[in-house]
């Protein structure tokens, strides 16, 4: 049986393996593997779909800031619509929580996005929220909404108009390291590669031992998403988003009525996960808490996989102790915002290329997101 063989593989065809694929050099034989039937399912296509360049810890706030350009101008032919829409976003603080604002306002990089408003201005750019539960406020006025589904199909289109091989329905069920090259074992046929990328999300850890690798500690962790009417006039859709600085609770309008959330992040096994009603039923309460909205019916709810790492960094580059075994996982919430600065990252460092210089510019640093680096396997080891 003939085995159709590539220079790389890159297993999971969400965001990361997808903006990978589409920057890798045209002269490489690439192949994508998507095991669901569409790509993107469990994570990708069920984002919050934001863009703050104040969000996440320093590392993934520089990659952020490092794909804020492609976002604004995205290479030629890439989409005919816009990527980003204007939003803003109010990070709000109650009189027990102005620890917390403070030492968020403390970052050099939040300091330069955002302004601190009092409770009056925070309602006159959100005339539903309550005035009695905001202490303090900052406002990012540079936030912005991303269209997740043309970002993901312009990374697909990019890779596949530059040779990139996609097959879908195809979850690996088994993978060899044999004679220098990577097997891989598919419904669809099985594949060689020299390199092996693993864009696993949430089964990323999974993947690593099946392939002989140590696990990065990589928790895929359900959150829950609501679509719900309220009552009176249909909600306009130009109000920033607004955000509890604790993250505990975050809402915006969308599509004539409300989008929020109650920010879980519940530990779970990868797979196809769904809302539960007492998390639709908390997110309300916390959003009624803050607002004057009276809750009429929810329209609709989901929930999504958002996988960490323990230290909440993504995790890319070499393996170092298995041969030319690559990670490209962890992106927990900001796999989308911070897409084009980790694609091309991993497509530098995969080809052995130094990190672009535009995004050392920015601050990023291929030690802080190493698979090597301490801080992750010490908390990993202690887990």
């Amino acid at each position: 049986m003939t085995v159709s063989h590539f220079d790389i593989a890159i297993v999971g065809a969400g965001i990361a393996g997808a903006s990978v694929a589409a920057y890798l050099p045209a002269d490489r034989r690439i192949l994508l593997l998507e095991g669901e039937d569409v790509p993107g399912f469990h994570s990708t296509g069920r984002s919050a779909a934001i863009f703050s360049g104040i969000y996440g810890n320093a590392p993934v706030r520089a990659l952020s800031r490092a794909s804020l350009d492609f976002f604004a101008s995205p290479s030629p032919g890439f989409e005919d619509a816009p990527l980003i829409t204007p939003r803003g976003v109010i990070f709000i603080a109650n009189a027990q929580q102005i620890a917390s604002i403070e030492h968020m306002q403390a970052q050099a990089d939040v300091q330069l996005a955002t302004r601190d408003i009092d409770a009056r201005a925070a309602t006159h750019l959100v005339p539903y929220l309550s005035a009695n539960h905001v202490e303090r406020a900052l406002y990012e006025p540079d936030a912005m909404d991303l269209d997740v589904s043309l970002l993901h199909s312009g990374f697909l289109r990019q890779g596949k108009a530059a040779g990139v091989r996609y097959i879908g329905s195809a979850p690996v069920s088994a993978v060899d390291h044999i004679g220098g090259k990577w097997q891989l074992r598919t419904p669809q046929g099985d594949f060689s590669a020299d390199i092996l990328v693993n864009a696993a999300g949430g089964w990323a850890d999974r993947f690593a031992v099946m392939a002989g690798a140590s696990p990065r500690g990589i928790q895929p962790m359900l959150r829950t998403m609501v679509l719900a009417d309220v009552s009176g006039e249909p909600i306009g859709h130009g109000c920033p988003m607004v955000v509890d600085i604790d993250e505990t609770f975050y809402f915006r309008p969308e599509s004539g009525g409300l989008l929020l959330s109650p920010a879980d992040e519940t530990p779970v096994e990868p797979g196809d996960v769904h809302a539960e009603e007492l998390d639709v039923a908390i997110a309300i309460d916390r959003v009624q808490n803050v607002t004057t909205l009276e809750f009429r019916r929810v329209r609709t709810s989901w929930a999504g996989l958002r996988s960490f790492s323990p230290d909440r960094t993504p995790v890319v580059g070499f393996d170092g102790k298995l041969p030319h075994f690559f990670w490209l996982a962890g992106q927990g919430g900001y796999g989308i915002q911070t897409a084009p600065a980790l694609g091309r990252l991993a497509a530098a460092l995969l080809t052995g290329m130094p990190v672009p210089g535009d995004l050392v510019d920015h601050g990023v640093a291929a030690d802080d997101l190493s698979p090597g680096r301490p801080a992750l396997f010490a908390r990993n080891l202690a887990a």
